[in-house]
Parts: C-alpha cells; sequence; structure tokens
C-alpha cells in the first residue's frame, strides 16, 4: 500500500468534509473515510516501528565513542546521531523520546553506540545512564593525597582539586559526618574500593560517591555498636586510619587496638611513627628523635590522646579491628614485616635491639 497516496487521499477527505453537513454524508462515504483512517493509522504505526525498532544498519559492525553534550535536549542529539549515521530520522528520536516520556531523561555522558542499534535501544542506554565508566581502585592505607595524586595521573582530577573539596563541609548530605570536627578534612571517610565514574563528574562527585560507599560499609548495627561503647565515629575512624598504617593482619590490628584503648584510657602517649611520617609525608619505619618533636596535633609522641584527626583512609577490617580490640598483657609492639609485641618496655627495647638495629 502507498503511504503517501493515502495520506493525500485522506487530507482531500478532511477539507471535502469542512464544507459538508455531517448529518448529510450518505454511509458508503462515511464507509470510505473510516477505511483511508483506518489504513492511514496502520502504515503509520508500521512505519513508525520500522523507524523506532529496526536499526539503521543491523548488518554494521561499527562502533563508535559518543558523547552528549551537557544541556543537550532530544533535538540537538538527533540532529549529531542522523550527521553521524547512527539513525535515519531526527524526527522519529524526537518522536520516540517523547511518547516514551524519556525526553528530560537522556543522560550526558560518554557512550558507546553503533548503527546496528535502534532508536529504542539508543534512548534506553541514555535514559539509563549506561555509558562509558572510568574504573579506578583506592587502596586501604591511602591518604587524600595519595588519592589526589592518583587521580590526577588517571587525569580524573587534579590533585589541588581533590584535596581542596576533600576539606569541603558534606554532613548536610552524610549524617555520619556530623561528629566530624569541621577543621578536619574527609581523611579517613574516603572508603579503599573499586570506583567507576562517568566522564565529567567532578573531584565534588568522586567524593560523595565514596563518601556514599562509606555510609553502606557503615551499617546501623556498626553505628549502634560505636554508640553503645560511648566512642564517636569520628574516634572509630580516628583509630582504625592508625591501624591501617601499623600492622597488617586482622589478628594483629585487633592486638594492637586493645593496646592503643588502653595508652589512651590511662592517658600514656601513643608514639606512633606513622603519625610522624603523616606530617612529614615520609614513610620512616623508625622516624628520628628530632622528628619526634614536631609541633603539630598529629604528631602522638608530643601530644597525649588520638591525632586531631585520621591519617589515612582504612578498609573494613581496621574499622572492625578499632571496635572489636583484643585484649592482652601488652603495652607494646614494633614491627619489622611482621608484629613483636612486649609486655613491658624492657622487652619493647631488647625487641628494638634485636629486630630493628
Amino acid at each position: 500500500m502507498d503511504f503517501k497516496k493515502y495520506k493525500i487521499e485522506l487530507l482531500n477527505w478532511l477539507r471535502d468534509l469542512q464544507s459538508k453537513d455531517f448529518s448529510k454524508i450518505d454511509i458508503k462515504t462515511l464507509k470510505k473515510i473510516t477505511k483511508v483512517v483506518v489504513i492511514f493509522l496502520f502504515l503509520f504505526l508500521a512505519y513508525s516501528f520500522f523507524q523506532v525498532y529496526v536499526p539503521f544498519n543491523p548488518m554494521s559492525h561499527e562502533t563508535i565513542t559518543y558523547t552528549v553534550q551537557k544541556g543537550w535536549g532530544n533535538d540537538d542529539i538527533a540532529k549529531e546521531l542522523k550527521s553521524l549515521g547512527m539513525i535515519r530520522s531526527v524526527y522519529f528520536f524526537r518522536f520516540y523520546t517523547i511518547v516514551s516520556f524519556n525526553h528530560s531523561e537522556l543522560m550526558a555522558g560518554k557512550y558507546t553506540i553503533s548503527p546496528n542499534m535502534s532508536i529504542y535501544k539508543i534512548v534506553k542506554k541514555m535514559a539509563n545512564g549506561d555509558m562509558i565508566k572510568d574504573r579506578f581502585v583506592v587502596y586501604e592505607g591511602w591518604n587524600v593525597s595519595d588519592i589526589g595524586e592518583y587521580l590526577e595521573s588517571r587525569e580524573l582530577c587534579t590533585k589541588e582539586d581533590f584535596i581542596k573539596s576533600a576539606k569541603e563541609d558534606y554532613s548536610s548530605e552524610f549524617k555520619f559526618l556530623e561528629d566530624k570536627p569541621k577543621d578536619v578534612s574527609l581523611e579517613g571517610y574516603l572508603f579503599p574500593d573499586t570506583y567507576e565514574i562517568s566522564e565529567g563528574e567532578t573531584c565534588q562527585d568522586i567524593i560523595k560517591t565514596m563518601l556514599a560507599n562509606f555510609e553502606k560499609k557503615l551499617t546501623p548495627e556498626i553505628q549502634a555498636e560505636i554508640k553503645a561503647q560511648d566512642k564517636t565515629i569520628f574516634d572509630i575512624v580516628t583509630m582504625a586510619s592508625l591501624l591501617e598504617k601499623e600492622v597488617k593482619t586482622l589478628e594483629d590490628k585487633k592486638i594492637v587496638s586493645g593496646i592503643l584503648w588502653k595508652r589512651l584510657d590511662v592517658g600514656m602517649a601513643l608514639q606512633l611513627d606513622s603519625t610522624v611520617n603523616y606530617i612529614t609525608g615520609g614513610n620512616d619505619p623508625s622516624v628520628s628523635i628530632k622528628s619526634t618533636q614536631i609541633d603539630s596535633p598529629y604528631n602522638t609522641y608530643k601530644y597525649p590522646g588520638l591525632p586531631k584527626g585520621p591519617i589515612s583512609n582504612p578498609g573494613m577490617d581496621s574499622i572492625m579491628a578499632a571496635l572489636e580490640p583484643t585484649e592482652s598483657a601488652y603495652w607494646f609492639y614494633l614491627s619489622d614485616g611482621s608484629t613483636h609485641f612486649s609486655r613491658t618496655l624492657e622487652e619493647h627495647n631488647v625487641n628494638k635491639a634485636k629486630y630493628l638495629d
């Protein structure tokens, strides 16, 4: 059947009807009108189905990386896809996004598309945000500076912007940050994990993704246990950050956690090399006496109690070790790859001479 023929015939009938009295139209004429309308609608629906669900080139193996710019509407996207040979019709791309209620849902970002994809599949991909993502891994024990440096090497975010963004206040969006002092950065809360982000995401977007992940890990049960121990989330995260840098295994972390909490209870200085290294940016397993005199609220040689804030971003083992310390008779420890525990300062000095000198 000729779609154009019936379209013209229908339009002619409609013009004629404007000058006619409907009460005088005979049954035969009415049947003709009905027939033309039905055929026209059938052809339109069939043609629309073809345009929307049949790819422009079903046999194509070509794929391209296509970027939807921020602020673009369905018309901008349709015109560019047509010029790239990805779709047949600008009109039907726009038509389908409207009738499917996706016209305001198409997300900016980078997509992999092909001429063997129908308009339906392309729109679905863009409405679902099924875009190309950059994957990166944040390792346990990295601090904010380490993460920023890594993201800059991946050209995802500059180190300077990341550090600056990590100093901003996100407590209105993430309630677990409410007990964090305002003058302390998000150090400790940027949960180590594998992340995927879309092109165009900012440093703030990356940080919010990491904070949302931390929120999932810090279950209501864990938060209830922290409260039951009369501690704050900030206390636990700070302790966990120390454990992450001090020892490796979960068993050792729990024993060291018991030692450190015990020292805090009696007002004994923690005296952790990891906190001095955080100040200096070094990685010295045995810091110098001079370094232990640095005047900083992070220096646990100079000031008793926990440092001003976390010194790294701990993983789940360290967080749980901070929350579930192992009681022991030990007061001292040192690590040379393995952890050596001591009950007295004399034993500790013997171990230092044996394992570190």
